[in-house]
């Protein structure tokens, strides 16, 4: 139908449009003062980019990709999240040859072909950080610290940090064939992509959302009993950071996160249900992997702007609502218009909502729109207060007036709404 949306998206307006707007400005907000740069990147990259930096055995690239060939016969997709475009974009602009780290965020449409769901939709909404270029468990400690402090101003309550750590390629090798020893015994119960995932990349089965397999795995050796050196004492740093910053968090070895470039660090904060409003860790290896000239260690994370507001719903959380209209100028007669609208400009000018009548409405029909609209304070302009130069000023709620000349009335409630 040419009046409905396809299924999986949303139409932004009123008070939802509110909610995300006031999410987007305290997350702007707050990556400015971690000193970080905002990043655009196009809707839409070369396919092979993600099966690269995704990877081809994840369930992003498997099922979830929007992919199409173009008119010049290029596969392109729609990006299915934030972080592997900002890669590209950084090795393509020589970012890279700037002072390290480069710290960059951004808020970006993301797109997932799979089943709608509360919080989750075909086209959703992420913030995201990328902090790359050190190899410091600081880094990771940053964007958890900016994560915290976003959740506390936001009001959310039930989000706790969990984190995990799965090693590097090194220590990925002897995982893996532990892993694959344990799954062989249980092989006959695997679905038939965790069957191929056992060949290719184990570690993808631990991440697996059928029940059967989730069953398997509970018991399933893990990464953190299998870090070499120095992917131990990166781990044993980042919990060392947070203690001493006091940043409660939980050990959970289920974690691997869905992509395949994460490496070391990875963390989700998770409500009491289980339900994930963020997660990212570190990727060492994606850049190497997008331009095999460059080895550039990477930390970052993505936030949903649809899963904030889940929360925020879940937990009753209202955000501060839209500013109140605070002058509403009402026309009675064509003579009025110029004056009226001279007013409305003045005050506007001043960064003061005001609002006023395009529907030649009547007068008694204006002051029950301008009621409607919460207007704090109305006047009428017509034809006698252009003759006396003068117009009375009534305040909504306590039904007081003032009279005053038409010139002075912008200055009158500039002055009240400071």
């Amino acid at each position: 139908m040419i009046t409905q949306a396809p299924r999986g998206v949303e139409d932004w307006y009123g008070d939802s449009m509110h909610k995300r707007s006031v999410i987007e400005k305290l997350a702007r907000e707050l990556a400015d003062t971690y000193n970080m740069s905002e990043i655009i990147t196009p809707i839409f990259e070369h396919t092979v980019l993600f099966q690269r930096g995704v990877g081809e055995t994840t369930d992003v690239v498997q099922k979830e990709m929007y992919t199409f060939t173009d008119k010049g016969n290029r596969s392109i997709t729609l990006k299915p999240e934030g972080t592997s475009p900002v890669m590209r974009a950084y090795l393509e602009h020589n970012m890279y040859a700037e002072p390290a780290p480069t710290k960059l965020y951004y808020v970006t449409p993301a797109f997932r072909y799979e089943k709608p769901q509360s919080g989750r939709l075909r086209q959703h909404h992420q913030f995201g950080v990328e902090f790359v270029g050190s190899k410091s468990p600081l880094a990771e400690v940053e964007l958890i610290t900016l994560i915290t402090t976003l959740i506390g101003k936001l009001g959310l309550k039930d989000a706790k940090l969990h984190i995990n750590s799965i090693g590097c390629a090194n220590c990925r090798k002897t995982y893996n064939e532990a892993l694959c020893h344990y799954l062989k015994q249980h092989e006959y119960k695997l679905c038939p992509t965790c069957k191929e995932r056992m060949q290719k990349n184990p570690l993808r089965v631990i991440d697996c959302k059928v029940d059967a397999c989730k069953e398997i795995v509970k018991d399933a050796p893990r990464t953190i009993e299998y870090l070499d050196t120095e992917c131990k004492e990166h781990w044993e740093e980042l919990k060392l950071l947070l203690d001493e910053l006091n940043i409660p968090y939980e050990i959970d070895t289920g974690i691997v996160r869905g992509l395949d470039y994460y490496t070391k660090t990875v963390f989700e904060f998770v409500n009491s249900e289980g339900f994930t409003l963020c997660g990212g860790g570190r990727y060492d290896g994606l850049i190497h992997e997008i331009d095999e000239k460059q080895d550039i260690p990477s930390v970052g994370f993505g936030m949903g702007i649809e899963r904030i507001l889940y929360f925020l719903e879940k937990e009753g959380v209202e955000l501060e609502p839209k500013k109140p209209i605070q002058l509403y100028v009402g026309i009675l007669g064509k003579e009025a218009k110029a004056k009226a609208y001279k007013l409305v400009n003045e005050v506007r000018s001043n960064q003061i909502i005001v609002e006023t009548d395009y529907m030649d409405r009547s007068v008694k029909a204006q002051m029950k729109y301008a009621n409607k609209l919460g207007a704090k304070y109305t006047v009428i302009i017509g034809t006698q207060e252009l003759d006396d130069n003068r117009a009375k000023i009534k305040e909504m709620d306590t039904g007081e007036q003032i009279e005053l000349a038409l010139d002075e009335i912008a200055e009158y409630i500039i002055k009240q709404n400071n």
